[in-house]
């Protein structure tokens, strides 16, 4: 695909993109074998180990988690209160979307009490040995996982025609959660709404944002600051994966949706 190819003009450093369809890698351009961080591009890992757990009855979504108050619905949702890193909210739950690691992190602590296993342990057997991943989690379950651009496809590939999960499951992540909550998208600016699912962020009507404007609203996904994204288009019926080392800024605001619409228009979608 020629539209991949913009990557190389980016001065990224050490670059690959590619597009997936249900059932295939479409195209690929760049680094294949390159493991970089995903940043939070890890979270989508992250929800759906707890998707995996949720459907095997070892968590539910509204049992009380984080914060008084809080379920792990908020923490899921970055409705909890809670900042982006730290235990001390800085609201009520269900107030205002704040987006937060630590929310993240406290869900993944719910699962290791639930299911009485490490994350980490839990995380490779949901998730990384179904996938045929080859990364690894070093750290944070909201920002910790390193791997190549075939983990990206291969999870991207799964959240459009899903496998581990049902797709009714998949369906309730990439809808809104506490529709109508006000906050800032890092790195974007504050949306009103600021709409998210269950650690997967929709795109809907926001306006800027990271994806281009042939995507449609039900487009959901996540991006990193290292200079990493995925995002799925069930619409159009790709996903496209990109990593660099370049982290995300002022350049990406611009090269990034520009790319998303170039892909999907050589894709005919």
């Amino acid at each position: 695909m020629d539209a991949l190819r913009a990557i190389d003009g980016w001065n990224a450093g050490v670059a690959a993109a590619g597009v997936a369809g249900p059932g295939a890698v479409v195209a690929t351009h760049g680094a294949q074998n390159a493991e970089l961080p995903w940043a939070s591009v890890t979270k989508l890992l992250t929800g759906l180990a707890l998707l995996v757990a949720l459907e095997e009855g070892t968590v539910d979504l509204d049992e009380a988690a984080g914060p008084p108050g809080s379920t792990l619905r908020h923490l899921l949702a970055h409705a909890s209160g809670l900042p982006v890193d730290g235990d001390q909210p800085l609201t009520g739950p269900g107030r205002r979307r704040i987006y937060s690691n630590t929310g993240i992190e406290l869900a993944a602590r719910l699962l290791e009490e639930r299911a009485e296993m490490p994350f980490a342990d839990y995380f490779v057997h949901a998730v990384v040995r179904p996938l045929g991943l080859t990364g690894r989690l070093a750290g944070s379950p909201a920002h910790g996982y390193r791997g190549p651009l075939a983990d990206l496809l291969s999870l991207g590939r799964e959240l459009l025609e899903p496998t581990l999960v049902a797709p009714e499951t998949l369906t309730e992540a990439a809808t809104v959660q506490f529709p109508g909550l006000s906050g800032v998208l890092p790195g974007l600016g504050r949306m009103e709404p600021n709409d998210w699912g269950l650690t997967f962020e929709l795109r809907d009507a926001k306006s800027p944002h990271w994806t281009g404007r042939r995507n449609s609203e039900r487009t959901f996904g996540h991006f990193g600051a290292s200079g990493t994204f995925l995002w799925v288009d069930p619409d159009a019926g790709f996903a496209c994966a990109l990593l660099t080392e370049r982290r995300f800024g002022d350049w990406a605001k611009e090269a990034w949706p520009a790319f998303g619409d170039a892909v999907l228009a050589e894709l005919g979608a």
